[in-house]
């Protein structure tokens, strides 16, 4: 495996454990009688909204990321250190921040009218709120430096996005097999995101901007 394949990786799993997306995802399980209803098309909404970009952006990007040399070319090691600067600075401000009750309610009131809304509603609140988010870019740029096929870009993409939606995927399908205890440990993740979760988003974060900043330093100085 590549570096560039360990940093899709990494920027799949930031995107998974972004505690927004989370918290939105966790919510939009836990708040109305219908779990499965509301939870289904929410992720179908992120689903479908991230498979668009993907489809969208290979028409624009493609491979012009990729390199002829073993080192990235130098507008792409440019936009690595802006890219990582930009995550480690997200980082700092998102651990010093300090947690919002007002917003954690405005978060649950927003999310408990979909409990009954149409579908519609609760599909475009899907692609809104539980989409990769400010890692596209990021996953968009690492696929482009694979100097990728047809069929590999599809299916880099699709593992992008299957992976940082998969906390609501397997939520789905815990829900059909096991739907009390499911919903009871949903329950219980809300105290994990409120504890834990920002810190591994934080780790996996900082991870992944010492490799955009490698791969920026390696293609300025090779």
């Amino acid at each position: 495996m590549s570096w560039i394949d360990g940093e899709i990786v990494l920027v799949s799993l930031a995107a998974m454990f972004s505690p927004t997306t989370l918290s939105f995802s966790v919510l939009a399980l836990v708040l109305g009688d219908r779990p499965l209803r509301t939870g289904f098309w929410f992720y179908l909404g992120a689903f479908t909204a991230t498979l668009a970009v993907g489809v969208v952006a290979s028409f624009f990007i493609g491979d012009v990321a990729a390199s002829d040399t073993s080192t990235p070319k130098t507008w792409v090691a440019v936009l690595d250190l802006i890219l990582g600067a930009i995550v480690l600075v997200y980082v700092v401000v998102f651990l010093r921040r300090p947690r919002d009750p007002a917003r954690v309610q405005a978060m649950i009131d927003k999310m408990g009218k979909l409990a009954t809304a149409p579908l519609l509603v609760i599909l475009g609140a899907g692609a809104a709120l539980a989409n990769p988010g400010g890692f596209i870019p990021i996953a968009l740029k690492d696929i482009s430096e694979l100097n990728p096929s047809t069929i590999q870009y599809a299916v880099d993409w699709l593992f992008f996005t299957l992976v940082s939606l998969l906390p609501l995927g397997l939520a789905l399908l815990s829900l059909l097999v096991a739907r009390d205890w499911t919903v009871r440990q949903l329950g219980r993740a809300r105290g994990f995101l409120e504890r834990d979760a920002r810190v591994l988003a934080a780790a996996i974060a900082v991870l992944l901007a010492a490799s955009l900043i490698r791969n920026g330093v390696a293609g300025l100085t090779g």
